[in-house]
């Protein structure tokens, strides 16, 4: 038996630490750690309440439109508000355009270049690979980082500025759109989805969403033109559907709320089917986390520290689900959400490297399509944010979904000052050290059985697991 440390992760907030116990040249155990602690919610604690607003978008640059949006969910519940439809119609372009970028970073910048590495270089396509995905060099980036920061012109005209907008309110969003501002908006949306219908798909974004079943898909992609056409190639070459399979519970919180329901439905989704997500059997568990024990409920829990704790390995905590580990992000919200073709991937390899990544770039359509009926949907001459109370006592939960999976704030109110504030976070889920019966987190039971050989740490079957959860550790330690 082999002990191997890897750590830290480049391309991503780095602040991961895998630790492999390798036998016979395959991983036999893993133990995931987030080796940094930053505190926020004790930060947040005594502050007045609307002070959430500006603290807990820092949590994280890449999802700073999320955590505001699970931080307005838990204050309207606190404060038992509705806000103007305008308000939720403008926060729901804004969430949609920063959760689409993130797909877009996550797969050119983060995870794609992987295949370029020389690790690759007797493979077939890898000279084709490297020439559209090798960082800095590869012709990708030259399409997609355009149309990422074009992407993100939206939270200028929406929310002023990204990261860490004030915007985003109780009451709806502070600005109002004008009809000129709207055009502009159209004019991004629709330069997003040419991209993608250009350089992702090589089809339009009807036709690919369309797709129900495995068949059609295996129809649909032969001989098409389109990065994800070069990903699925790649994915069958490598078996990337055998790599890094989940635990097989997927969970969502539900996204995109608005006056007719949600554009992505909450639930959880495993062998048996799709469910409804009983969120009262959501817990913490804190037996391997340098933390201190107390209540398991986040709404009641609190976050001290504890570095020397015996049998601790990492800042993060355990959530569970009725005892269970759950695996979030986008192939759990749109199997969840019941799209068809996941489903039917899900069913027939489990949650996997390759049904990750179709997963992101299949939501990627479906935010394009959606940001472009909430634009027109806007009702210029109408409110964009409600008028609210100062707020003094109460409670409220905000549970949303980030790029990366479910996102959940939690606050208590006494006096108009946070008296309680609780993050569980997407990759909290999904990089969970051990609980107390010993199960293992999600991303630990997705590296037991790759095959290193002898590449030990330099292992690139590692690598391609730990980013299709697309990890973002500051999140995770808060």
């Amino acid at each position: 038996m082999t002990r191997l440390i890897i750590g830290p992760f480049n391309r991503v907030e780095g602040d991961l630490e895998v630790r492999l116990e390798i036998a016979d040249g395959v991983v036999a155990t893993a133990e995931v750690s987030v080796p940094l602690y930053r505190g926020f919610e004790q930060i947040l604690d005594g502050r007045p309440a609307l002070d959430a607003l500006a603290l807990a978008p820092r949590i994280c640059g890449i999802c700073s439109v999320s955590q505001s949006i699970a931080a307005v969910a838990a204050l309207r519940g606190a404060l038992g508000i509705a806000p103007a439809p305008n308000g939720v119609l403008t926060a729901n372009i804004a969430h949609a355009a920063e959760n689409a970028a993130d797909h877009l970073t996550h797969f050119y910048i983060f995870f794609m270049p992987d295949f370029a590495r020389d690790a690759y270089a007797a493979a077939p396509w890898h000279q084709a690979t490297a020439a559209r995905f090798a960082a800095t060099t590869g012709s990708a980036s030259r399409d997609a980082l355009p149309a990422r920061a074009r992407l993100l012109e939206i939270m200028g005209i929406i929310a002023g500025k990204w990261p860490h907008s004030l915007a985003f309110q109780p009451g709806g969003t502070t600005r109002a759109i004008d009809l000129g501002e709207r055009i502009r908006l159209l004019s991004i949306v629709g330069g997003f989805r040419s991209f993608l219908e250009t350089s992702v798909f090589g089809d339009r974004l009807e036709a690919v969403l369309a797709l129900d079943t495995i068949a059609a898909f295996d129809r649909w992609r032969d001989g098409r033109a389109g990065d994800l056409g070069r990903f699925l190639a790649i994915a069958d070459a490598l078996q990337l559907d055998r790599l890094g399979k989940g635990p097989g519970t997927l969970m969502s919180f539900g996204a995109y709320h608005g006056e007719h329901g949600a554009l992505f439905e909450r639930g959880i989704f495993d062998q048996a089917g799709g469910a409804a997500l009983a969120t009262a059997e959501i817990a913490e568990d804190v037996s391997h986390a340098w933390m201190r024990d107390g209540a398991t409920d986040p709404a009641l829990s609190t976050t001290i520290p504890d570095a020397d704790k015996p049998g601790a390995y990492s800042w993060a905590k355990a959530p569970r689900l009725g005892g269970r580990p759950v695996e979030v992000g986008a192939l759990a919200r749109q199997a969840v959400n019941g799209n068809a073709l996941l489903r039917a991937l899900v069913s027939q390899s489990g949650s996997n490297v390759r049904n990750r990544v179709i997963a992101r770039l299949l939501e990627t359509a479906h935010l394009a399509l959606a940001m472009e009926t909430w634009v027109r949907a806007l009702r210029l001459n109408e409110p964009f944010c409600a008028d609210v109370a100062p707020p003094d006592e109460g409670r409220g939960a905000g549970m949303v979904e980030a790029a990366r999976g479910s996102l959940g704030h939690w606050i208590e109110l006494r006096h108009g000052k946070i008296a309680r504030y609780q993050i569980i976070a997407p990759t909290t889920w999904n990089f969970s050290p051990r609980d107390a019966d010993g199960q293992p987190g999600p991303l630990e039971q997705a590296l037991v059985g790759t095959a290193v050989g002898s590449a030990g740490a330099e292992s690139v079957a590692v690598q391609h697991v730990v980013r299709s959860f697309d990890p973002c550790m500051v999140c995770t330690a808060h």
